[in-house]
């Protein structure tokens, strides 16, 4: 290398090439070196989910309907649920705030409101340890209940009157 770089000397343009493009290559492969360190210290995922989506199916309209998904704490430390959050506001998330012991399960219960007619596809993110994050998902349609009570059944009252 060294052979190189002097006989390039005698040459002005090797010299600039070398002298400009050596420091820039140096960087780019230090930066790379860096960023490949830091995709290898991840931290243990100690959240382990039974499931991570449900189906509610067909669901009617103005009745709300709840899930309660399971977690687990595969660590060896007590785990604090920071925040579980929502898409929308119609979907409501409750959960406990007290830290799951190791080995020990909680679970996220999951509100959906049913006010809205049609499909839906609802996101919850669940933040823990810090800045760990896994997403549940609800999803199902909602079908519009009749809006009135149901006619009047005449056969009722001819039974009511049957004597036996």
């Amino acid at each position: 290398m060294f052979a190189i770089f002097h006989l390039s000397c005698k040459f002005g343009i090797l010299k600039q090439l070398f002298m400009k493009k050596i420091p820039t290559l140096l960087a780019l492969l230090a930066a790379c070196f860096f960023a490949g360190a830091q995709g290898t210290s991840t931290a243990e995922d100690v959240l382990k989910l039974k499931e991570t989506e449900h189906d509610f199916g067909k669901i009617p309209q103005g009745k709300p309907v709840y899930y309660s998904f399971e977690i687990v704490n595969s660590g060896t430390q007590p785990l604090k649920l920071d925040n579980v959050q929502a898409s929308c506001g119609c979907t409501t998330p409750e959960w406990s705030r007290e830290p799951i012991a190791p080995g020990a399960s909680a679970e996220v219960k999951v509100g959906y409101n049913s006010a809205a007619e049609g499909y839906f596809d609802k996101s919850i993110t669940i933040t823990y340890n810090t800045n760990q994050t896994k997403i549940l998902k609800i999803k199902g349609t909602v079908w519009k209940a009749p809006e009135g009570a149901a006619p009047p059944n005449a056969a009722v009252q001819f039974l009511k009157k049957q004597t036996l």
